[in-house]
Formats: structure tokens, C-alpha cells, sequence
């Protein structure tokens, strides 16, 4: 049973996570996450957590190490995107527009790990 306080935090998460839990194996996120209502909410799904407890917490639950330095890779590519004015601000309209030109982007920021000159 969720208390008024874990229903609102699991809200807005549920309803976006459950879109997605058919194509993931690993949920990755950083503590803001380790959240019980959260935590209980991806084992539903039988989705992996991989979300370092808050040092705060008493019981802390573990995560795999190796898969939470992925993390880093994903916001470093976040960051590189977002270099780009027309994905920082969402300038198209449509969702496929914006998916195309983020497909775009990574292509470009891809070409120069693949291609040797």
C-alpha cells in the first residue's frame, strides 16, 4: 500500500515507465530514483533497477556497478545533443520531426568515432 506521499511520487514516473517497460531490461538513474515506491514499481515490471541507494537510506539495495557506469555514457550523449539549438528547445512541432532530427545528430556525432581519415 503506497502513502499519500509515495503516490505522488510514483504519479508521474508510472504512467511514462510503463510505456517503455517492454523494451528495457536495465532501468538506469541516479539517486533521485531510490525511491521504495519507485523501486517497487520497475520490480513490477520485471525490469532491473539499476539506481544507487541514497546514503541516507537504512536498508540500502544493491546495484550492478559495471551497468551504472553506462549512465554516463547516455547523459554525455544527452549533453552533446543538446549543443544543438533545434533539440535544446524543441523547436519542431511534430514528434517525428524531432526524433528525425535527433537521429540526425547522433549520425553526425557517430561519424567520427567510425570513420578513419
Amino acid at each position: 500500500m503506497l502513502t499519500p506521499g509515495q503516490a505522488h511520487d510514483v504519479q508521474g514516473f508510472a504512467p511514462l515507465f510503463r510505456m517503455i517497460t517492454d523494451r528495457i531490461k536495465a532501468f538506469l538513474a541516479d539517486r533521485g530514483y531510490d525511491a521504495d515506491a519507485i523501486r517497487e514499481e520497475i520490480e513490477a515490471a520485471g525490469v532491473e533497477a539499476v539506481i544507487p541507494a541514497k546514503v541516507n537510506r537504512r536498508n540500502p539495495a544493491p546495484h550492478d556497478r559495471a551497468k551504472y557506469k553506462w549512465r554516463n555514457l547516455i547523459e554525455r550523449l544527452f549533453n552533446k545533443l543538446k549543443n544543438w539549438r533545434r533539440i535544446a528547445t524543441r523547436y519542431d512541432k511534430t514528434k517525428e520531426s524531432y526524433l528525425g532530427f535527433v537521429a540526425l545528430v547522433s549520425v553526425k556525432l557517430w561519424i567520427p568515432f567510425v570513420h578513419e581519415t
